[in-house]
């Protein structure tokens, strides 16, 4: 039997070792799409920050597009390695944290989709948006798809123990509320009646993610509570638990405000209604869930500080739950007119470009120096 080092390196079929070049496509993860997730609510929350600057607004567009690439690239890769590697799925499908991250694809596509209708929209109209509300399907579909079959996997092939559970549990589960969300974004430019569809759908995958996440959270709590803090290589997960508490009261907000539109002068007129005032009251009763989950997070930094917390892809974690948390205080800013949330909202925000700056740097320096290409799943997988 070979080293399993060589294995690694040597695909079965051919028997010689692989270039580094494919060996890359070969070790790549879906924790990459952390990347643009991360990368993707710092331009949204950039572009929703208090006032109107030029600035502001060339930088988050920048942003996006090098959103766009990085996506396609990573997409690139990942079908790659599907195709020419094909024997390396199984082992990813069945790898108990690596098949978690299969939810950063459509949680990845979802803020370039926000992007479309925030910036290309206004420059090219209808077409934009008609191309945003095709990637917004697809995404929909695929988040559906994440939200299902990586929960089947987990009932029935993986093997997870309540002492190694963390919140990365969350990750494919929250997908649906991520594109419940943009659903509310791009429902306003849409004719009335595909509107009310993605409202309507929007409504469905809210209810499909969010409830489900708040018992993933309940199982969370309970691990902390009996097996105390994570190993400091998954310290970062304690901050993927404000995740599906930032969106799904994002998306209270963003679908209320939405339906009101789009079922203007129908008979569910009144129900829109309703939805647009639970919307914001929802969100408030979240929000406040969320500020004890920021809390404890913040004091589990102070208490790894001591052990250090190594540097992986998932440090990507400390972006997206910040983000989508800090737009989610900025809309209860809007609907309340409470200018506290708008004081709140700056502090999160300049603390979340401070985690994706720390992050990026810490990114680009282990590309340079150290193997972020690597497959745990693989590492597992016998020759």
């Amino acid at each position: 039997m070979k080293p399993l080092n060589n294995a690694l390196a040597t695909p079965r079929r051919t028997g010689h070792r692989v270039p580094a070049s494919l060996e890359r496509i070969r070790q790549f993860t879906p924790n990459w799409f952390a990347v643009t997730m991360g990368t993707g609510v710092v331009y949204l929350v950039l572009n929703a920050l208090p006032g109107v600057s030029p600035v502001k607004t060339a930088i988050a567009e920048w942003l996006w597009c090098i959103d766009i690439g990085l996506y396609a690239l990573f997409l690139a890769m990942f079908i790659g390695r599907f195709v020419l590697f094909s024997e390396t799925i199984k082992p990813l499908l069945h790898h108990p944290l690596q098949s978690m991250f299969l939810g950063a694809l459509p949680m990845g596509l979802a803020p370039i989709v926000n992007g479309i209708v925030a910036f290309a929209g206004p420059h090219y109209g209808q077409s934009a948006y008609s191309v945003a509300l095709g990637l917004w399907g697809f995404d929909a579909a695929l988040s559906l798809a994440v939200a299902i079959g990586v929960p089947y996997l987990i009932f029935t092939t993986q093997e997870h123990s309540i002492e190694k559970l963390t919140a990365a549990l969350l990750l494919p589960i929250v997908a649906p509320e991520v594109a419940a969300a943009s659903a509310a974004l791009l429902a306003p430019h849409l004719p009335a009646q595909t509107a009310q569809f993605v409202v309507g759908s929007g409504y469905v995958l809210w209810a499909i993610s969010v409830p489900l996440a708040f018992s993933i959270l309940t199982i969370v709590l309970l691990r902390l509570v009996v097996h105390k803090l994570p190993h400091r290589e998954l310290g970062v997960t304690s901050w993927l638990t404000l995740g599906p508490i930032g969106t799904g009261a994002l998306g209270l907000i963003t679908l209320g405000d939405a339906a009101v539109k789009a079922f203007a002068g129908t008979a569910l007129q009144p129900v829109a209604a309703v939805a647009q005032s639970f919307g914001v009251l929802g969100a408030l009763l979240l929000w406040g869930a969320g500020l004890w989950w920021l809390a404890c997070a913040l004091l589990f930094m102070w208490r790894y500080r001591r052990e250090g917390l190594p540097f992986n892809l998932g440090w990507w974690g400390f972006t997206f739950p910040v983000g989508v948390y800090t737009l989610a205080t900025f809309n209860l800013a809007r609907v309340t007119g409470f200018h506290g949330f708008t004081h709140v909202g700056v502090v999160l925000a300049v603390m979340l470009g401070t985690l994706w700056l720390t992050v990026l740097i810490r990114t680009i320096r282990g590309l340079m120096f150290e193997r972020l290409f690597h497959a745990p799943c693989l590492a597992q997988a016998r020759p």
